[in-house]
């Protein structure tokens, strides 16, 4: 890791305010738990297509999952800002193996919000501890973005439900204790019969496919699931029948707040990175640096990145007083995911044939940010709803 980068970042902007020094503490845990727990180990992971159990329990124990999560369940009751500097720290080491974020704040905060007091307590004391793994299945084969046209279904059965359907590139779906599904327990009705029902991961009937081999994201494991007669308790069901599609809306706005700030932060190491190989790099008896059209295009994405950074942190601001609107953090996705597999891939470029190899961070980096134009809602789903606010 780059121990040079100042802590929260700022070296492009100045210091800044979105962050307490509270929150400057966190970071120092995190950092240090990232250095000795992840960074050693991840270029392994990469090739085993999957992280650790381990080093979900040993994340547990230092506290860096679930900071949002109420002190009543083992949570830190803390705000969103915690959790962004977990994300952070993910892309200043690009170890990108380990799920954290999509756990913490993303399938945790379903659970929370909306489960019953005896599934919170039984669930969320353990996902705080790193026991309990958690995913969310929403893409199915085909659909895409499209939720209206899933097929799985949840049929009632006197105080079960009766799942069946299949996902697909289901981010932790290896290690996943405990699964989020969307299903239609009213087919006829679109994306208003959608309900949110959790599936152990031992329930009899779901079954995992293979670990999906990806051009990316090596070590985090992204997998198949089929649901074949799955019978959960009507209990497992998250807030109302029916209204799954209402709670997913509400939530997307963190979740690709997760994606821009990962994205702001990966692009300020990355140029970091960039700029110091440019000056050590020699081509023509100079360092690369010194050819005006490489220090025009370094200079290019500094500027971009100091852009971005301050609407990042001012979407981040928003979002911890709960003001972050819908188009807002759709810009910021759209932004942050375009802006970083663009400025990647000169990055990559100014490495010349080193930045192929995959011993060069820079590559991994490149490889791993694709995805971001695609999750979370693809950019052109972006455009869309930022469209139709015009």
């Amino acid at each position: 890791m780059d121990t040079s980068l100042p802590p929260g970042g700022g070296r492009l902007t100045g210091p800044r305010t979105v962050y307490t020094e509270a929150h400057e503490a966190f970071r120092d845990t995190v950092r240090r738990f990232f250095e000795k727990h992840v960074v050693p180990y991840h270029r392994q992971w990469e090739r085993d297509g999957i992280v650790s159990r381990e080093v979900w329990r040993q994340a547990g124990e230092a506290g860096i999952l679930c900071p949002m999560m109420s002190e009543e369940y083992g949570g830190a009751g803390a705000d969103f800002g915690y959790s962004a500097i977990v994300i952070e720290e993910i892309a200043r080491t690009n170890c990108t193996g380990p799920g954290f974020p999509l756990h913490s704040d993303i399938v945790v905060p379903y659970i929370e919000d909306l489960a019953t007091p005896e599934r919170k307590a039984e669930w969320l004391p353990k996902m705080a501890a790193g026991e309990i793994i958690g995913a969310i299945a929403m893409t199915e084969p085909g659909m895409g973005s499209d939720l209206k046209a899933m097929r799985t279904t949840a049929r009632r059965d006197g105080d079960h439900y009766v799942i069946n359907g299949s996902k697909t590139f289901i981010s932790n779906g290896q290690l996943a204790d405990l699964v989020i599904v969307c299903a239609k327990t009213d087919p006829s009705a679109g994306r208003k019969g959608i309900s949110l029902i959790c599936v152990p991961g031992d329930a009899p009937g779901f079954r995992r496919g293979r670990n999906l081999e990806k051009i990316g994201l090596h070590a985090q494991d992204t997998s198949e699931l089929f649901f074949e007669d799955v019978r959960v308790p009507v209990g497992n069901l998250l807030g109302e029948e029916n209204r799954g599609f209402s709670y997913l809306i509400r939530n997307l706005p963190q979740e690709r707040l997760v994606i821009a700030v990962r994205a702001a932060m990966g692009i300020e190491v990355m140029l970091e990175k960039t700029v110091q190989y440019t000056k050590e790099r020699q081509a023509f008896g100079q360092p690369v640096i010194d050819f005006q059209h490489n220090r025009f295009k370094l200079a290019d994405a500094k500027a971009q990145a100091a852009m971005f950074r301050v609407f990042a942190d001012h979407c981040l601001a928003l979002h911890m007083r709960g003001e972050l609107t819908v188009e807002l953090a759709a810009a910021a996705k759209l932004l942050g995911a375009e802006m970083q597999n663009r400025l990647f891939d000169d990055f990559l470029q100014l490495h010349g044939g080193y930045g192929y190899m995959a011993e060069y961070e820079i590559g991994r980096a490149w490889s791993d940010a694709r995805i971001g134009r695609i999750y979370g809602g693809s950019s052109e789903i972006m455009r869309e709803i930022i469209g139709r606010t015009l």
